[in-house]
């Protein structure tokens, strides 16, 4: 993926962090650039948990440990990014809902674009 596919991937997370946040009780994103960031630090760190434990560990895995695994790094992502609070409540509704969102607008995961070879 290029420079510019990157960079329109993180905006339409971010884009798809505001929708969440404006439909999710207890998850709020401060503004885009809040949103931009968080996308960020959630690539980064499914990225991490996806390089040390597998793919079924990580936000981008399916199943229940997957979706477990993604909730908490949204949880987490707010002590990170300024302007972002989250509930426990909150990331696992925000999960359910990004990952929902994920099934009409699917993104590769950083780790799976790096294992490419085309």
């Amino acid at each position: 993926m290029t420079f510019l596919g990157h960079v329109v991937r993180f905006i339409v997370s971010a884009l798809v962090l505001m929708v969440v946040g404006f439909i999710v009780p207890q998850f709020s994103v401060g503004g885009f650039w809040s949103a931009f960031f968080l996308a960020l630090v959630i690539a980064a760190l499914g990225w991490i948990i996806e390089g040390i434990f597998g793919k079924k560990v990580t936000p981008f895995g399916r199943g229940i440990v997957g979706f477990l695994a993604s909730a908490a790094v949204i949880w987490i992502a707010q002590f990170v990014v300024g302007g972002v609070t989250v509930t426990w409540l909150g990331a696992i509704l925000a999960a359910l809902v990004i990952g929902i969102i994920d099934l009409f607008i699917p993104v590769s995961t950083p780790y799976e674009a790096g294992k490419r070879h085309d």
